[in-house]
């Protein structure tokens, strides 16, 4: 895979990356908020609940005393900077009951009550003392002043829950905004270069793959910017938050746990190694099923015609047997290296958890305190979602990079950029002078041609199949570029104009005409601006499609699908001629435009030429002779070569190859042409 397409994808963010750095700010702020929580959860165990087993000291009634057997106390936390302290005395947790020692304690350790004695053990020694047992109602009054605290806590922790849901949405809506427009523009730039490409590539890639890099791909495209960078994004920040929360609560045990990230890493690269292999087939193949199933529609009506339909289903079967073999070994893949994955890690964070803490008693004089242990096992619990989510996001991933590394294929082909100058309309006089011209390396085509067609004449082409007659009006039109001789219109080489502003000038009307999906008037128009509705009507009614197309229900608005297919091959037809003559070009190519129409079409298309052709230099590729009787000149084209040429009168009486054409397609004297 191509290097660059990570960098390209960041290039195409960046775009964007005024919103995203939002996006990004709003998401710290809302991941910040979210992991407050086990903060304010290990606050309230170990200064509200456990605190209780802190110190306490005699003290006046006030606020935060407690009255126990006749006795104000107050907790050691609960005095004010000079507040004069009674003598101490604590309260000890041993089961699940509370007692009540009138003296402070040595050491804390392990914890046995025998009556009223409770003995405390640490390193060897002991030491005992007289416990009262606290009654519910007396325990609960030592819990009274934290009983506010708390409540205010909790309402910080939904306050906060509350607050970062709201960043959280921004976040998200603008990165999932960022991610369409990113892909939007990408989109825009794939469709822009297929404008620019050359048409030879065209011709080497079936349609149905093209249309897969416009569609497919960028979809692929689309759920990398839309759902894996989002994901990674968020996960990466989450997962950020959560190691500088652990930082703060045990650095030992952090620097533990941090191992997990190079672990992650490792089995992303070890991942991509098979899942790059399994993708690049996989895209390949979903191309080459659009290529075949664009082809089949294309061409349904041969299949049927031949009975091709088994053959045609067995080859498609083959696509799609191969397509889904290495859909399956990327199901493998995904199954053995997401879940599996995370199942590992998270056993190995609570294994290293366990043996951390050894099973130490969690009193006051525990190597951690309960409140830390809890927020670490929560903080731990939190990490493995982020986690999962960028292991499921794997698989999403691996495809967009493999998509992205074929878009960018096709937006490296060379291309040119689509000019909007605009040129004068020139006369159109042409000139071949010696032209030579092949497709691939030296087969040429055409040899060493020369003609001229000066401004209103018209122009016949005629030979077999292969003689080189539809090549000429690839360079005319700059399809294609001659590597010899040169070729110009009012003296000045077409390879000087811009592509685009030498068309503005030509006009063609092919065998198969091509309609677009819209209307008649559209099709016509091309919904070119400066083409208006009167002039669409008059291009119509010039050449008699309006006696054509009058009996349809909207007329000249009447609604045409991809390709007219609800319309005839003459109301076609004759459609592509309003088109031609509502652009008023100065050149005009005539591609066998009459050969699929029946002869009363064909006598009003003929008799529109002559209003078309007026004025114009008009060339005309013909196999039906007799369609060009009238023309000025007849170039007779034999392997790429003018072998006569003159009008129909001149070329009948030399008793040709022209004369032995139209003497075969007359029904004449067949056995000469033999």
């Amino acid at each position: 895979m191509n290097r660059n397409v990570g960098k390209r994808l960041v290039q195409y963010a960046l775009g964007f990356k005024k919103s995203i750095i939002i996006a990004l700010l709003l998401l710290t702020v809302a991941v910040t908020a979210e992991l407050s929580g086990p903060f304010i959860a290990k606050r309230m165990i170990d200064v509200h609940i456990l605190g209780i087993e802190k110190s306490w000291y005699e003290s006046d009634q006030g606020e935060n005393a407690v009255k126990y057997d006749g006795e104000w106390y107050k907790r050691s936390d609960n005095f004010e900077s000079g507040e004069e302290k009674g003598s101490e005395v604590r309260i000890l947790q041993v089961g699940r009951d509370y007692y009540f020692i009138d003296q402070s304690i040595a050491y804390d350790g392990e914890r046995l009550i025998q009556g009223n004695e409770l003995t405390i053990a640490k390193d060897g020694e002991e030491r005992t003392y007289v416990a009262d047992e606290l009654s519910n109602d007396e325990l609960l009054a030592f819990y009274q002043p934290q009983i506010e605290p708390m409540i205010w806590l909790i309402a910080l922790y939904f306050g906060l829950l509350v607050f970062a849901s709201f960043f959280e949405y921004g976040q998200g809506l603008l990165l999932q905004t960022s991610a369409n427009r990113i892909i939007q523009k990408m989109r825009t730039d794939v469709y822009g270069q297929i404008q620019r490409l050359h048409i030879n590539y065209f011709d080497n890639l079936p349609a149905g793959k093209v249309v897969a890099r416009i569609t497919n791909d960028t979809e692929a495209i689309r759920e990398l910017y839309v759902t894996v960078l989002a994901t990674f994004f968020t996960s990466i920040f989450y997962m950020t938050g959560i190691f500088i929360a652990l930082f703060l609560l045990d650095v030992k045990l952090a620097l533990i746990t941090l191992t997990i990230v190079p672990l992650l890493f490792i089995w992303i690269i070890v991942y991509r190694r098979y899942a790059s292999k399994f993708n690049k087939v996989i895209r390949t193949r979903i191309s080459d099923i659009n290529g075949m199933i664009n082809e089949s529609i294309q061409g349904m009506s041969i299949i049927r015609a031949f009975k091709r339909q088994n053959e045609t289903e067995k080859e498609f079967e083959e696509l799609n047997d191969s397509h889904f073999t290495y859909q399956n070994k990327l199901l493998n893949l995904n199954a053995l290296m997401s879940h599996n994955l995370v199942n590992i890690l998270r056993n190995i964070a609570f294994v290293t958890l366990i043996w951390y803490f050894g099973g130490a008693s969690l009193t006051a004089g525990a190597i951690i305190s309960l409140g830390v242990l809890y927020a670490f096992v929560d903080y731990m619990n939190r990490l493995f979602q982020p986690v999962t989510n960028m292991v499921n996001q794997l698989a999403n991933l691996e495809q967009a990079l493999v998509a992205a590394d074929r878009v960018f294929e096709l937006l490296d082909e060379k291309g040119e950029d689509v000019s909007d100058g605009k040129l004068e309309r020139y006369e159109g006089n042409v000139t071949f002078e010696q032209v030579s011209f092949a497709y691939k390396c030296d087969d040429y085509v055409l040899k060493d041609l020369s003609f001229e067609a000066k401004k209103g004449e018209t122009v016949a082409l005629v030979g077999h199949t292969g003689s080189g007659k539809s090549s000429i009006m690839n360079l005319l039109f700059r399809f294609y570029d001659n590597q010899k001789g040169t070729i110009s219109i009012d003296g000045r080489d077409i390879q000087d104009i811009p592509k685009q502003q030498l068309r503005q000038h030509m006009a063609i009307v092919l065998q198969d005409p091509f309609l677009f999906t819209g209307t008649i008037a559209s099709n016509v128009s091309l919904d070119d601006p400066s083409i208006s509705r009167e002039k669409i009507e008059k291009a119509l009614k010039d050449v008699g499609a309006d006696q054509l197309l009058r009996s349809l229900p909207k007329g000249f608005d009447e609604p045409v699908i991809e390709k007219g297919s609800t319309l005839s091959s003459g109301q076609r037809q004759l459609i592509s001629f309003a088109r031609a003559l509502a652009f008023d070009p100065a050149v005009l190519i005539l591609d066998e435009a009459t050969s699929n129409v029946d002869t009363e079409t064909e006598m009003m298309i003929q008799n529109a030429l002559d209003i078309l052709k007026k004025g114009r230099t008009t060339f005309i590729i013909a196999h039906r002779l007799s369609t060009i009787r009238e023309a000025d000149q007849i170039l007779v084209l034999h392997q790429g070569e003018i072998v006569e040429r003159g009008n129909h009168d001149d070329l009948m009486q030399r008793k040709g190859r022209y004369y032995q054409m139209y003497q075969l397609q007359q029904g004449k004297k067949i056995e000469q042409a033999v």
